[in-house]
């Protein structure tokens, strides 16, 4: 461990204030709470953190007893990408299914209720909304992440998503910045490319960045992606052209600029974490985000060093880390102010409730769902209430920002609703024929996540289909693909709210 004095004690603060690490387990380590009290500023909480909404309101807790301005980051999109609700998934639609409604007011009223049950808990950033246009249907990460392919569209839902967290005192942070929607490859495990030229990137990509700072997103984190119409050389979480030039110059952004996860492969299989780091920074990020995958106190101590080191040698000017230090702390000020109870925009009204609450505000996240659906037949339906049909799954490897903690599908809804309802997982080549075995001579009601992304899928619907046209097929990725089966359940993404509104069709519960 590196032993700083002196004048250095400055630069060493700076340089841990710009780190947000994450850490294992679900109370604060030992290890964490001392770099708090050294100059650490900000923590990052992923699934493993949260056990439920009363621990993590314990952690936070714990995280402010030692600093009580730390910034609580955390990586809850709603949808697919969900940690206050890891385990169980989540009670609100995601960014697709919000496109699909495509009422800015609901997207406004969604984002503020989330935000509120994350003021609740005692997180105040969220590193959300994904503002990517999803131009390319075979997006391996981005797809129902986005609120769709059309870029005005995404703009007016990014713009609406950042006004309803930040009520809620919750800062937005708008991502992935250049826009990652126009990509065949995860940047968690390898170097995605677009090869899009300027001016399709001014009138798609840009459109949803430049509605979020018109909206006053308090943050922006960059893409690991190289985008060589803005830069050839560098990936814009290290390019200068794209952070420094086009983001702060170009569009006019003074918030906080963070990193998306230093130990993507994207980035860490090429540069390392330390190296990225510090070329971070000198392009003109704020904040290194890390702890995705790496979240122990080695990896703070040599982020820490590193930057300290570029300072010293000159590689990293002392003045731009001690801009990106404050800059940290004008977001953790702000936070401040709009927490709940501050008298900020989450202040208790008179009577008690929430200020500028909705009638039925616990329920927005189910309303949502419902209103995203899109249901098409192929002839008479009626729905199966006499008899528990059989649910099989056709279940892709989930990408890395989604995880596979996080429960999906419509069986345990339908289950609720039509007791006795059974159901499987499926995958690969066999899918088809072994599900339909299974089955037996029940309704089957088929679950698919982005049928036009697995062809395996579409061989195991044809193979459904063939032996069972009554099959209702529930499709809660991209509907990409032409719907079919007697029912076609358009779901625009996988929450648990979206099983719950496809299951209520299904079983009648609900018209379609």
């Amino acid at each position: 461990m590196t032993t700083l004095a002196g004048r250095t004690d400055t630069l060493t603060r700076d340089a841990l204030t710009v780190l947000q690490p994450g850490f294992p387990g679900t109370t604060a380590p030992d290890w964490l709470l001392r770099r708090l009290g050294e100059g650490l500023a900000s923590v990052g909480l992923f699934g493993r953190n949260v056990a439920s909404l009363e621990q993590l309101a314990a952690l936070t807790a714990q995280l402010r007893a030692e600093r009580d301005d730390v910034l609580v980051a955390i990586d809850e999109e709603g949808g697919d990408v969900t940690r206050l609700e890891v385990r169980t998934g989540s009670s609100f639609p995601g960014n697709h299914a919000l496109g699909a409604v495509d009422d800015v007011a609901l997207t406004r009223e969604v984002a503020r209720e989330l935000g509120r049950r994350l003021a609740a808990c005692g997180v105040n950033f969220n590193w959300a909304p994904a503002a990517d246009v999803n131009a390319d249907p075979a997006n391996p990460v981005i797809g129902v992440r986005s609120f769709g392919a059309d870029p005005a569209l995404a703009a007016r839902h990014t713009a609406a998503y950042v006004t309803g967290l930040q009520s809620a005192g919750v800062a937005a942070c708008t991502k992935h910045f250049p826009g990652h929607g126009d990509t065949a490859v995860d940047s968690h495990l390898a170097m995605p490319r677009i090869d899009a030229p300027a001016e399709v990137l001014e009138t798609r990509d840009l459109v949803p960045f430049r509605a979020a700072i018109a909206a006053g997103t308090r943050a922006v984190m960059s893409a690991h992606i190289l985008v060589p119409a803005l830069d050839p050389d560098r990936p814009a979480t290290l390019s200068r052209r794209i952070l420094t030039d086009l983001l702060r110059g170009e569009l006019g952004y003074d918030g906080l600029i963070v990193t998306d996860g230093m130990e993507m492969q994207a980035i860490a299989a090429v540069y390392g974490i330390e190296r990225g780091s510090v070329l971070a920074l000198a392009a003109g990020a704020d904040a290194i985000c890390v702890g995705g995958g790496l979240n122990d106190d080695g990896t703070v101590r040599r982020l820490r060093d590193a930057l300290v080191s570029a300072v010293r040698s000159g590689e990293l000017p002392e003045e731009r880390l001690a801009d990106a230090a404050e800059r940290v702390r004008r977001l953790a000020r702000w936070t401040a102010r709009t927490a709940p109870g501050t008298g900020g925009p989450t202040a208790p009204a008179a009577d008690g409730s929430a200020a500028g609450a909705s009638q039925g505000q616990d329920d927005i996240g189910l309303v949502a769902a419902r209103r995203a659906l899109t249901v098409t037949r192929s002839g008479p339906y009626e729905p199966g209430s006499a008899s528990a049909p059989y649910v099989a799954a056709f279940t892709p490897v989930a990408n890395i920002a989604v995880g596979d903690e996080t429960p999906w599908g419509v069986a345990a809804e339908l289950a609720r609703l039509l007791p006795g309802t059974e159901t499987g997982s499926f995958t690969g080549a066999d899918a088809g024929p072994v599900a339909l075995a299974a089955a037996g001579e029940r309704r089957i009601v088929a679950v698919v996540r982005d049928e036009h992304r697995h062809p395996w899928m579409t061989v195991a619907l044809d193979t459904l289909l063939a032996a069972r046209p009554d099959t209702i097929v529930v499709e809660m990725g991209i509907p990409e693909a032409p719907p079919r089966g007697a029912l076609h359940i358009a779901t625009h993404g996988a929450a648990r709210v979206c099983g719950r509104a496809a299951a209520e069709v299904v079983a009648g519960a609900r018209r379609p």
